[in-house]
């Protein structure tokens, strides 16, 4: 499957979950209330922590599927490592949701500021959390093995219909049994368990079958052991990424009242939308390289790294100045509640800042990702936790959301402006310049001068329908510049312009 295909169905997969989100998440919002709407995001960041627990290895059973794929790891050596993970995955997976189940009554009475939500309704809501996240996190091995695969097309319409069951189904639920957490918990239980079962199916296809290997497979972790650097590396990169983006969220759980924490939540799922339109290139992106650094073909991974820069830079930055422009419209169109807009809007306006530079500051990973190294991402992740902890710490408690909004948008402008020039210097001497420039620089400068000048000229809040237009429009213009802003974007456009080829046939 080609590159393009694997990113254009991811595409489509992560805008229609988006977008049945964004259409739902105020439909719970009304008719489950802001307390339980908090016991949403919650959940939310459970799953984000659990992926502490993967150690590394999806990532590293991706890169070697990729390499089995291109050639360059044998099939019984690939069945062994699939099977040693699997069991792996399976024990971790029993412990660590027997353990948050567990905590299920502190967590309940001590940790979450609960105000009107009955406690027997959320120990039972936390307790069935702990099922649903360990049952989502074993998926992402056979995830792994599928993408690895670029088997992308599949899995982009597989992750639409689980979205589809998780989020419009579960009002089929609660029409039925009740708007309550305990029946919206069972709900996203049951689908976890669908979801596990179908990805083990596919996964199972894809990989080298018994019969085409000549050798016993066996039962052991050996297979293991010459990956562990690289996937113990990648775990730690991982725990401290949980930290770098979780971090708030942990924090403001136990310090927000749940109602607070539910509008939190609303600030923070549109600004992640930002990196849910930019999550498919590198989906798509990550086995790529791998195989092509396998093969030796350096130009065509720096190529390859440039044009997905640029692209991302595109869509990100147009999406930033958008939702940091447009907060207020977006909410009130969205919510239809000026509470919900007055409290999340400046909280987006921060996260969607720092979520935009957030996207381009991911790239050098994908280079190291690719050589197999990680040393230099190892590096940068444990400064920024070092600095971001307690920074997030001291400024949720004494600001709040807020105060945590604006330690995340700062850090992560000195990341993406400070270490990510330092490692493409290590990486790639004299990429870093012209890098930033032509992907970065060249592309936010008009589109933010194109949203300062549209800003000037938007009235007071008027009808929700008003302001959802007002903000389509806002997006379109933004990203119309970004497009022309972008050398490469630009040339492919005017290439394809129906006009250009008559005009080149007259000539």
């Amino acid at each position: 499957m080609s590159l393009k295909s694997n990113i254009a169905a991811g595409y489509a997969s992560q805008l229609w979950t988006a977008l049945i989100g964004i259409v739902l998440m105020p439909l719970y919002l009304k008719y489950m209330g802001s307390e339980a709407y908090g016991l949403i995001g919650f959940f939310v960041m459970l799953q984000a922590i659990f992926v502490v627990l993967d150690l590394g290895l999806t990532p590293t059973i991706a890169r070697e599927a990729a390499r089995y794929y291109g050639g360059a790891l044998k099939a019984l050596a690939f069945r062994q490592l699939f099977r040693s993970l699997t069991v792996l995955f399976v024990c971790v997976a029993f412990a660590a949701g027997g353990a948050l189940f567990a905590l299920a009554p502190y967590i309940s009475e001590h940790w979450l500021k609960i105000r009107d939500l009955p406690l027997a309704e959320v120990l039972g809501a936390v307790q069935i959390m702990a099922f649903s996240v360990a049952l989502r996190w074993m998926g992402g091995l056979f995830r792994g093995v599928i993408s690895g695969s670029e088997r992308l097309v599949w899995l982009s319409g597989f992750n639409a219909s689980i979205a589809t069951l998780r989020f419009g189904g579960v009002l089929v639920s609660m029409w039925l049994w009740g708007y309550t957490p305990r029946v919206f918990f069972w709900h996203q239980f049951a689908v976890a368990a669908l979801e596990l079962g179908w990805l083990s199916l596919k996964c199972q296809a894809l990989i080298p079958s018994q019969a085409s290997i000549s050798e016993p497979i066996g039962w052991s972790f050996a297979p293991i052991r010459p990956l562990l650097r690289f996937s113990l590396t990648i775990a730690f990169t991982s725990s401290v990424w949980i930290l770098l983006t979780q971090s708030d969220k942990l924090v403001l759980s136990g310090i927000l009242p749940l109602a607070d924490y539910g509008y939190f939540t609303l600030a923070v799922l549109v600004a992640g939308g930002i990196t849910v339109i930019t999550g498919p290139v590198s989906t798509a992106l990550l086995p790529r390289l791998a195989r092509l650094h396998a093969e030796g073909n350096r130009d065509e991974v720096l190529r390859l790294y440039n044009q997905s820069a640029q692209l991302v830079s595109v869509i990100g930055m147009s999406l930033m100045v958008t939702l940091a422009a447009c907060s207020e419209s977006l909410l009130y169109a969205w919510t239809g509640s000026l509470e919900a807009t007055e409290a999340t809007a400046p909280i987006l306006r921060l996260y969607a800042i720092g979520n935009g530079l957030l996207t381009m500051s991911a790239f050098p990973f994908y280079l190291q990702y690719a050589r197999g190294n990680l040393r230099y991402h190892l590096l940068g992740n444990v400064f920024m936790v070092l600095i971001l902890v307690p920074a997030i710490i001291i400024a949720a408690e004494r600001g709040g959301a807020i105060g945590a909004g604006w330690v995340w948008l700062t850090l992560n402008m000195l990341y993406l402006f400070i270490w990510v020039a330092y490692v493409h210097f290590k990486l790639e001497p004299g990429l870093h310049v012209p890098w930033v420039r032509r992907n970065v620089l060249l592309i936010l400068g008009p589109t933010l001068l194109v949203g300062l000048a549209l800003s000037m000229y938007h009235p007071a809040l008027q009808n929700r329908l008003a302001e959802l237009f007002h903000t389509g429009i806002f997006a379109f213009l933004c990203l119309a510049t970004a497009t022309i802003a972008s050398p490469i974007l630009r040339h492919r456009f005017l290439q394809a312009w129906p006009l250009r080829r008559v005009g080149s046939g007259q000539g």
